[in-house]
């Protein structure tokens, strides 16, 4: 039975981490440093002229609007974003820790190049979703000035996603708490029982996490 059992939990969990991007956090961040990059390669522009009417004494009417504040701007910043994510891939720094990097020439990859491919495919997929969340509030605060450079991270990820909002270290924490010992091994449970439990406690958590981060 507990074979079966966690055959079917393992199967879960890989389909799981195939579904979604692993660290939301991360990724959200890479789409935000992506997003600083476009924030500083801007230039002054003159001011948007939307004065196209001519009233009755041939005067022009409309407004005359300040680029910064403008939807125009909004789009030009944000239209082509995730593309520009498929210039990236996730690079394993040791062990157990991995980061986001941008790929300024992927012949010189040390990493197998079909697998970075794929976390780039990754990378821009969820880009898409997560504009798609918050695309308009995202929009909003591009008009009103309030998303500036150093602060994209903030906004995107902390506030108007939360992909690194504070309830998602919380639920890791509840998730993987850090014990010094076994509760099993302090009652005596035979070791055979003990690594099979604690395996199928593993693997439990593992889907429990990735359903949660793909929520």
């Amino acid at each position: 039975m507990a074979a079966p059992m966690l055959w079917l939990l393992s199967i879960f969990s890989i389909l799981s981490i195939t579904a979604c991007i692993d660290d939301k956090c991360a990724a959200c961040n890479a789409v935000a440093a992506e997003l600083e990059i476009q924030l500083s390669k801007e230039k002054p522009r003159n001011h948007l002229d939307m004065r196209h009417r001519l009233d009755s004494k041939g005067q022009r009417q409309g407004k005359v609007i300040d680029y910064r504040m403008s939807e125009l701007r909004a789009v030009e910043l944000l239209d082509g974003l995730c593309e520009k994510m498929q210039d990236y891939t996730l690079e394993k720094l040791d062990s157990s820790r991995r980061e986001w990097i941008k790929v300024h020439n992927w012949d010189v990859l040390t990493i197998d190049k079909q697998e970075a491919k794929a976390y780039s495919k990754d990378i821009s997929s969820y880009c898409g979703r997560l504009l798609e969340e918050t695309e308009d509030e995202l929009t909003e605060l591009i008009k009103k000035g309030s998303v500036k450079q150093g602060d994209v991270s903030k906004v995107l990820c902390e506030e108007l996603s939360e992909h690194c909002s504070g309830a998602r270290i919380i639920m890791k924490q509840q998730l993987f708490p850090r014990h010094s010992h076994s509760t099993l091994a302090a009652h005596n449970i035979p070791q055979p029982i003990t690594a099979h439990y604690q395996e199928f406690i593993l693997i439990t958590k593992v889907c429990l996490l990735q359903l949660w981060l793909c929520a």
